[in-house]
């Protein structure tokens, strides 16, 4: 790194990706920090600065000897699974410094060797104590998937045979009994089903009532007076929408079609309307938002429609490294394998990464907001 870009850095001070260390002497404390570095976005840690003034206090060249056998020592003995770590020395003006660049980890959760979580807290870190987080972790690592998951106390008995039977003539173009299997042996070794559970992407497609099981996957639609949530006015609301993803979707669809204007595009009278927004970009929107919510996540997908715009809120940031631009270019990693697998069959889904693309070609003003700090992933249609 160039010593003008450390010092910019420096000037800018602590952050989310980088903390300033006067002086490293404590293998575990420091492992701390590479702990909540791997579990988040990753970053810098810098040796040499003072973390409360910014100062340059340079090392010596056996401080800097020291530092560096520690800085070793603690990303592979206090750091499980052990890190790989970065790390270069750079001068400015007579102060030595050691700068540690430190990536996102692919194994979350890491742990120190007490067992405990560390992440990320603004320019400082915390403990990870939440169940749902430690599994968002595993979720982003590959190493678990919530639609793979069993649902406790459910049953096959919890499922709509109809919706298996449309799903199952659509997919392998034969009827529930032409597969010469009986229902649980389809759902297990489909997915669907582990043993005598259904799995949350069993229930979410074909059970009766989902939400039973797990009120909180539900769809909540508002139509506000004004643009603002603060509103004490509403056009429209309702109960949260209830069901699984194929009559989530088409509810969702119901309310938006009803709160948004059609306009007469034609000279003739009795020529019907053109809706505002076109009913191809918000269909790709809301199943993107069934699709690829973060279901560890215990919260609803939202839809707001103000004057000005329409927001469809889902929970969970973007996974992994996917960005914004990515998504618009027809890169997607799906968080919802068996989701994301099987849904087309049952909704407008074709599953290959270009619904956002598709939507953004039939309707261009829509703005996209990847919420780290709230979890949330929202499309902002602006309305005309």
């Amino acid at each position: 790194m160039e010593p003008i870009e450390l010092l910019d850095i420096i000037a800018k001070g602590e952050s989310s990706t980088v903390q300033f260390k006067e002086r490293i002497s404590d293998a575990y404390k420091i492992a701390t920090e590479m702990v909540a570095f791997s579990n988040s976005k990753g970053g810098l840690i810098i040796v040499g600065v003072n973390d409360k003034s910014g100062e340059l206090k340079g090392l010596g060249f056996q401080e800097i000897q020291n530092a560096n056998n520690l800085l070793a020592s603690a990303a592979s003995d206090n750091v499980k699974s052990p890190i790989t770590i970065i790390s270069e020395q750079v001068t400015i003006n007579g102060h030595n410094l050691i700068i540690v660049r430190l990536k996102e980890g692919s194994d979350k959760p890491y742990r120190d060797n007490k067992g405990i979580v560390w992440m990320k807290n603004g320019s400082d870190k915390r403990k990870v104590v939440s169940n749902d987080e430690l599994l968002r972790m595993l979720q982003s690592s590959g190493n678990i998937a919530a639609d793979e998951e069993p649902v406790a106390n459910t049953t096959i008995d919890d499922i709509d045979v109809d919706f298996v039977h449309r799903f199952i003539k659509k997919k392998t173009k034969k009827t529930l009994r032409g597969l010469k299997q009986t229902l649980s042996q389809i759902l297990n070794n489909m997915g669907f089903a582990k043993n005598d559970n259904l799995t949350l992407a069993g229930l979410l497609l074909f059970g009766k009532r989902p939400q039973s099981f797990k009120p909180l996957f539900s769809v909540q639609c508002i139509a506000f007076v004004g643009n603002y949530i603060s509103g004490l006015e509403y056009r429209d609301s309702e109960p949260p929408f209830e069901g699984n993803l194929s009559e989530l979707f088409e509810k969702t669809m119901s309310f938006m079609m009803r709160n948004l204007r059609k306009d007469q595009v034609k000279e003739s009278f009795n020529s019907l309307g053109e809706l505002e927004i076109p009913k191809q970009a918000l269909e790709e929107l809301v199943v993107n938002a069934l699709i690829h919510r973060d279901y560890f996540i215990q919260s609803s997908i939202k839809v707001f429609i103000f004057d000005n715009r329409i927001e469809i809120i889902s929970p969970g940031k973007l996974p992994n490294n996917l960005t914004i631009e990515k998504i618009k270019s027809y890169t997607s990693i799906a968080r919802n394998q068996l989701l994301f697998s099987n849904a087309r069959y049952l909704l407008p889904y074709i599953g290959i990464g270009s619904g956002i693309p598709r939507a953004l070609e039939s309707y261009p003003d829509i703005n996209f907001v990847n919420d780290i700090d709230k979890e949330l992933f929202i499309a902002v249609i602006q309305r005309k």
